[in-house]
């Protein structure tokens, strides 16, 4: 069998999309399931809007989902000599030609053509002329006028284009730049790409296509047009939907596992199966499984899914992507065994890294600021005694082992007669602020005596001085 080449070839006219990132993840996990190659090409032939801000910002978006590429990136603006021979082989071959017809003219065709009804297209005024090259020219293709095109799409299934339909397209314009459909045809040939997925935007490019690869001489590659990603409303997705580069929802903490488990479910399924790890994907990935539908993108759903992907990720990995947001707050956060036990208390918590890095800031914050509601309902005068008598407790503790706190506590709920709850809440709030916390014994051992002691001083005080 021969080797599956696939291909991701963005507009570097912006920032990487949703949509776009899913179909470089298709053409990726395609290849990397059957042991293929994938390829990296930017189409920058539109020079006004082609930026290298914007392909660099591809390539990050791109790294940080982990996907990478096995040949490339190649740059279409550096390729305009391969374009030039091949424009003149279909010149050679009578399959193009010029055509100085004028856009004004162009324009008149097609208005009376649809005033008698028919397509508004090119009526090949110039198509046996044989026109020699001259200054505003533009080379056309000549499109068969009978018979059929057909799309033979692993998705869609067949898709019939009647040729009479087509017209003899531009290839070249007249400023010499060669056009989209064109340049696309020739760098698949040469690269040996023999699988496009896409999205289905691109089907009517698609016979148009098919007729340059067939007057070229090359073999067609295996098309599969893919439904678009909507929004909510069922229209195309879009910023008014919310949508992002893929880049934002890495900076708002969407982990890139979670982001290509959400984006490949937007088109592909496995069963009933939700939840996958990038090795299961490529495992399992195939052309099969792909959707009919268009999927419809859920902020919440991929919020509900990042936060399964964080609950189930090894403490040691997910601090390694929690690390930069808590840098990014400023806290001293480092690599090791302490920021390890702090994610082993939050993971459950979170739905985004952005939300457990805020989560995070009692274990590294000296002064704790209790919050208003909190403090005004939990440090009262009724918390002063036991807070007191567990401070002492604390105090004389060799080891803050589970163990060991679980046997001072006890002591306090003797000594008061209150159960734990009125003992666990005011230490949970001189401890980390708020009402809501992981485990206490969980958070006294990973903070220390001393913060802890701190803090629940710093509680002591605040009661007095309220309630002199």
């Amino acid at each position: 069998m021969k080797q599956i080449v696939t291909r991701f070839p963005p507009s570097p006219t912006g920032y990487l999309h949703v949509g776009g990132a899913r179909t470089a993840l298709f053409n990726w996990l395609y290849a990397r399931h059957t042991g293929g190659k994938f390829v990296l090409r930017i189409e920058d032939t539109d020079t006004v809007r082609s930026t290298k801000e914007s392909a660099d910002a591809i390539f990050e978006a791109l790294s940080w989902l982990g996907i990478d590429w096995d040949d490339g990136p190649y740059f279409q603006s550096q390729r305009l000599h391969i374009y030039q021979e091949s424009i003149q082989k279909l010149l050679d071959s009578g399959n193009a030609y010029h055509c100085t017809c004028s856009v004004e003219q162009v324009e008149e065709m097609r208005r009376k053509a649809m005033k008698t009804g028919g397509k508004p297209k090119y009526d090949g005024t110039c198509r046996d002329m044989a026109l020699s090259k001259t200054p505003g020219a533009v080379v056309r293709f000549r499109a068969p006028q009978f018979g059929a095109t057909v799309i033979h799409d692993v998705v869609k299934g067949n898709i019939v284009f009647q040729n009479s339909e087509q017209d003899d397209f531009i290839i070249q314009r007249s400023d010499g730049a060669p056009t989209y459909n064109f340049v696309v045809v020739v760098d698949d040939i040469a690269m040996g790409i023999n699988t496009i997925i896409r999205g289905d935007d691109h089907v009517n490019n698609t016979p148009r296509q098919i007729m340059l690869y067939l007057a070229l001489g090359a073999e067609l590659p295996v098309f599969g047009h893919v439904p678009m990603v909507l929004g909510k409303d069922k229209t195309r997705l879009s910023k008014r939907h919310g949508a992002m580069s893929v880049t934002a929802y890495r900076d708002m903490g969407i982990l890139p596992e979670a982001m290509i488990n959400y984006l490949v479910r937007l088109g592909w399924s496995y069963g009933d199966q939700e939840i996958f790890t990038r090795s299961e994907l490529i495992e399992k990935f195939n052309l099969e499984n792909m959707g009919k539908s268009a999927g419809v993108f859920d902020m919440d759903k991929l919020l509900a899914l990042n936060a399964d992907h964080i609950k189930a990720m090894s403490p040691d990995e997910l601090s390694d992507h929690l690390l930069p947001f808590l840098k990014n707050l400023g806290y001293p956060a480092e690599k090791g065994h302490f920021l390890n036990q702090v994610v082993e208390t939050l993971n459950a918590r979170a739905k985004t890294l952005a939300e457990m890095a805020v989560a995070a800031s009692f274990y590294y914050l000296d002064d704790i600021v209790h919050e208003p509601d909190a403090a005004s309902k939990v440090l009262t005068p009724d918390a002063l005694e036991p807070l007191q008598l567990l401070h002492e407790a604390i105090a004389a503790l060799t080891d803050l082992t589970k163990e060991n706190l679980e046997k001072a506590f006890l002591s306090v709920m003797e000594q008061t007669g209150l159960k734990l709850g009125k003992i666990a809440q005011p230490v949970r709030v001189a401890l980390t602020g708020k009402t809501a916390s992981p485990g206490i014994f969980e958070i006294i051992e990973i903070i220390g005596r001393e913060k802890v002691l701190n803090r629940i001083t710093r509680a002591i005080n605040f009661i007095q001085s309220r309630n002199p």
